[in-house]
């Protein structure tokens, strides 16, 4: 190969979608369905966008050996919580908009992911979606060797530099659950995280820190809890907040299934939700409304998350063009009426 030819090669490796929208003076969006035939582009406009990819060395062709086989791979650690499902239900559609099938994978422990990889390898898949944060170290080692597109789908961990990561604005959705109780009057109010190994939880939780300093509040040890994202966890940490002598009148828990867990922990203590405390989910599943009283939450856009993920891995397959390396997606603060100002 000449140097012409090698100097070709690096500077496709070099294209990114944003690169080329800027280009071309369109969206990236745009640009995406230019590259995948998809519709609701002009002539014109898709003529440009060749123009610039042409202009800039692009050529689209098959990367990695299992181009074709028509399959993305979603692994998550397990289907046991609301959120997954919303997860699988999004990515599900855009695959199948896309013309392809998905292959779900779920692995409990570490251990485990040798069992997937292998699985992955045979098949051929065109690319993952990798939500199991239990298993980055060794799939990113593996499928850096197979040369496989992925996709760090990120609700619970936290993103390796070398992976694209699809995830939600966790820091403004902790801040904006306690300043909506701050803005209500409460001013002892708890916060129950989820599992700390996962940088979701950390950032929800200095969200939540942060609301309290900006408003002049001082942020107590003694009422933040670290939980496990399940039923039992706001069980055990709602029982022991609610029995403080000088307890809580607000908690923000760090998932929806947790925040029932302090519902039923208030209603053993013959307490109710929200005369007694006010409180304030995160994900905004299923749940939040079949609940009484219905849940206020942080709504994590889930199945947009899933959607997104399988467009980019889809992508990438299809192309050369790196997405950007963080896409985040915005959290949005849904009122309901397990919240109410505090009772004197």
């Amino acid at each position: 190969m000449g140097p012409a030819s090698r100097k070709g090669s690096k500077e496709r490796r070099g294209v990114t979608i944003a690169k080329v929208a800027q280009a071309a003076g369109v969206s990236v969006p745009t640009v995406s369905k230019v590259l995948n035939g998809r519709p609701g582009v002009s002539a014109a406009t898709r003529r440009q966008v060749e123009q610039v990819l042409d202009e800039q060395g692009y050529e689209q062709r098959r990367t990695h050996p299992g181009s074709g086989s028509a399959l993305v791979d979603l692994v998550l650690y397990s289907l046991d919580t609301q959120w997954a499902t919303t997860l699988l239900r999004g990515a599900q559609a855009e695959v199948a908009r896309l013309g392809l099938d998905l292959v779900v994978t779920t692995t409990s422990t570490p251990a485990s992911g040798r069992t997937w990889l292998d699985h992955l390898s045979r098949r051929g898949s065109e690319g993952v979606i990798l939500v199991a944060a239990q298993v980055h170290d060794v799939a990113e080692r593996e499928l850096s060797r197979l040369r496989m597109p992925v996709v760090l789908l990120d609700p619970i961990g936290a993103a390796l530099p070398s992976l694209p990561t699809v995830a939600a604005t966790n820091w403004a959705g902790g801040r904006d659950a306690t300043a909506h109780l701050i803005g209500l009057g409460h001013t002892r109010i708890a916060f129950i995280t989820g599992p700390l190994r996962d940088e979701s939880h950390r950032d929800r939780l200095d969200g939540y820190r942060s609301a309290l300093q900006r408003h002049g509040l001082r942020a107590d040890p003694t009422l933040v809890r670290h939980g496990d994202s399940l039923v039992s966890g706001g069980i055990e940490h709602g029982t022991a907040l609610l029995s403080l002598p000088d307890r809580p009148t607000a908690i923000v828990s760090g998932s929806d299934e947790q925040a029932y867990g302090v519902y039923l922990a208030a209603a053993e203590l013959g307490l109710s939700v929200p005369r007694d405390v006010s409180v304030v989910g995160f994900d905004d599943v299923d749940l939040c409304q079949w609940v009484t009283p219905a849940l206020t939450t942080v709504r994590q856009p889930l199945v947009e998350m899933g959607r997104e993920a399988a467009r980019i891995v889809i992508e990438m397959s299809r192309s050369d063009l790196r997405p950007a390396p963080r896409t985040e997606l915005a959290t949005s603060l849904v009122v309901r009426r397990s919240t109410d100002v505090p009772r004197a």
